[in-house]
This record gives structure tokens, C-alpha cells and sequence, in this order.
């Protein structure tokens, strides 16, 4: 009979224990749910990303404040917006969800775990550079990844456009984006053969007033603030000729090739030129800053499956890309 009641009494104990466990991993949802709202600043669009009724994602929120005791969202006709404690709980809820997905990772190395629909936007320099030349090695590798692959000189918004992971340089991004650094790319003064046969080799920025230089915006009617060189003081702007702007990286580039200015640009995109002798490199001790590009992974797909392939990629890239001193993981 005491055995009896022993077995009973485990048996109950491993069922709450059972409960509990359900009960946090339904936490964990409500977190990604919370943190999607907060960020879409919409009911509605969080619902459609996760592809839940409006209604479903409503009352887990509201069943997650009740278990907090407090108020995360205010909620108008028009938005919703974070209160105090809502922006302190949404902070710590992506640095919570960014570890698991973390920790996930170390137990899950085997390719043929990794899958699901991955949505990548990368500059075009890179990803014609760098990516897709390798990609049909990765996809072979990781047959369950379904990639979709955006490039564009501007930046998307990884939050409200639904990607998993944009690849990026410059400025680190936007709340509710983990960073993830990636490196530097080295960056070098060229021109075309043709170019330097009509002008002339710049023997220093001070020359660069005679000289015609192709400038970049990725927005036009913002005027470029002209030849960038980087030196132990910081970062100098010489002033110089030129009449083209262009807002294309990959017209960037086939302004050089065509001889119409000297261009400043990542040696890894101009590597096959130089060494054709298409390019031919000036100023190599007045060269601009290099480049910090890094991995952006929002941080309320950090633990779902699709996240996964991020990791991969990042993994993937880091032991196959050479040329490791122009683009060092």
C-alpha cells in the first residue's frame, strides 16, 4: 500500500513537472510573439509572420502580462506602443532569445538538421563577389534550405520586410536587430589603363583637384563628401573633380572599368581586374577606411528554425571564402 502511495505521489509530481515545462515553452512563444508585436507595432502583422489568427496572438500576450502582472503594450486603435516596462522586458527578451538560439546551435551541427526558408538581402558586391560564386557548394550541403536572396545598394528594413539576416556595412542597425560582425574589408584607390594614359598617376590627395572621381551615394541628391583617406588622426575628405555620381555599386564599378574617374572601392570586388590589369591601383598609401561589414538577424526569429540557416551560412563562409586578408571572419 506505501508502495503504492510513493508511485502515486512521483507520478503526480512528474506530471506537474510535465506542466510545467509546457507552461514555459508557451512563455518562450509568447516572448517571440511580444517581441514581433513590439517591433511591427501591429497586432495584425505579427499574426500574418507567424501565420496565427489575430485573436491567438492577442490572448497570449494579454495572458503573458497577466502572468508578469503588468503592462507591456499600450494599445490604440490606430498602433500599439511599448510602456516602461514593456521596452525594459522586450530589451531583455531578445537577449534572452538570442542565447537559446545560441545554445541551440552548439547541439545541432549535423547538416542535414538544418533547414527551412531562408530570406537573405546582401549588397551586390558582395554577393557576387563572395556568395554566389560558392553558394551551389553550401545549397548542395544543406539540401533542406530554401534560400531567397535580395541585394540591393540600399538598406531594407530586416523588421518590417521579413528577412531573417541582412549582410551589411556602415552604421550598426535598429533596435531589434542582433549584430553579428563579419570582418573588414580592405578598400583601394584604381583606375582603368585608359584613364591614367589621358590624366596621369596622383602622386597625393593634393593632386585629386586635376583628377575626375567617381562618386557613390546609395541616395542621390545627398552630395558625397569627396576622396576619403584614413590616417592615424581619423578620416581626412580631400576635395577633387569629377562629374558623375551614381548610386549603384555595380555602376560604381563599371564607371572605373569604362575610364571615367579613379574609384574607391573593396579590393575583394576588384581583385580579378587588378590582377587582368583592367585596374590599375593609385594612391596605395592613401587608401580609405576599410570596411566593417556585419550579419543583422532579427532578433524575434533568433530562436525559430528558420534562424537556423543564418548560422550555417556564417559558418559556411568563415571556412571556405580565401582571401582572408581582405575579408577576415
Amino acid at each position: 500500500m506505501l508502495e503504492k502511495t510513493i508511485n502515486n505521489a512521483i507520478c503526480a509530481l512528474l506530471f506537474r513537472c510535465e506542466q510545467q515545462s509546457v507552461k514555459e515553452m508557451d512563455k518562450i512563444h509568447a516572448m517571440q510573439l511580444f517581441i514581433k508585436v513590439a517591433e511591427l507595432e501591429s497586432f495584425s502583422r505579427a499574426a500574418d509572420f507567424f501565420a496565427l489568427p489575430k485573436g491567438s496572438v492577442s490572448r497570449q500576450i494579454q495572458a503573458l502580462e497577466h502572468q508578469l502582472g503588468t503592462q507591456l503594450l499600450q494599445r490604440t486603435t490606430r498602433r500599439v506602443k511599448l510602456t516602461p516596462e514593456g521596452m525594459t522586458y522586450y530589451q531583455r527578451a531578445k537577449d534572452v532569445l538570442s542565447n537559446l538560439s545560441e545554445l541551440d546551435g552548439l547541439f545541432q551541427q549535423d547538416a542535414t538538421s538544418i533547414s527551412g526558408k531562408l530570406r537573405i538581402d546582401i549588397p551586390p558586391g558582395i554577393a557576387k563577389s563572395l556568395l554566389l560564386p560558392r553558394l551551389s557548394e553550401f545549397l548542395y550541403l544543406h539540401p533542406g534550405i530554401e534560400l531567397e536572396l535580395s541585394s540591393h545598394d540600399r538598406p531594407v528594413d530586416i523588421l518590417h520586410d521579413g528577412f531573417d539576416c541582412v549582410i551589411r556595412t556602415g552604421a550598426l542597425p535598429e533596435d531589434g536587430v542582433i549584430a553579428r560582425p563579419l570582418g573588414k574589408l580592405t578598400m583601394v584607390n584604381c583606375a582603368s589603363p585608359h584613364y591614367l594614359t589621358r590624366f596621369g598617376y596622383p602622386q597625393s590627395p593634393d593632386d585629386l583637384t586635376s583628377h575626375a572621381i567617381v562618386r557613390y551615394t546609395p541616395h542621390l541628391g545627398v552630395h558625397p563628401l569627396g576622396f576619403e583617406v584614413a590616417s592615424v588622426n581619423g578620416v581626412q575628405w580631400f576635395k577633387s573633380g569629377g562629374m558623375l555620381t551614381v548610386n549603384s555599386s555595380e555602376n560604381y564599378l563599371t564607371a572605373g572599368l569604362a575610364g571615367l574617374g579613379i574609384i574607391q572601392i573593396p579590393r575583394i570586388a576588384v581583385r580579378e581586374a587588378l590582377r587582368a590589369g583592367r585596374l590599375i591601383e593609385v594612391l596605395p598609401s592613401y587608401r580609405a577606411e576599410p570596411l566593417s561589414p556585419f550579419a543583422g538577424l532579427s532578433a524575434a526569429s533568433g530562436a525559430f528554425p528558420a534562424c537556423k540557416p543564418v548560422y550555417a551560412v556564417a559558418g559556411w563562409r568563415n571556412e571556405r571564402v580565401p582571401g582572408l586578408t581582405d575579408y577576415t571572419f
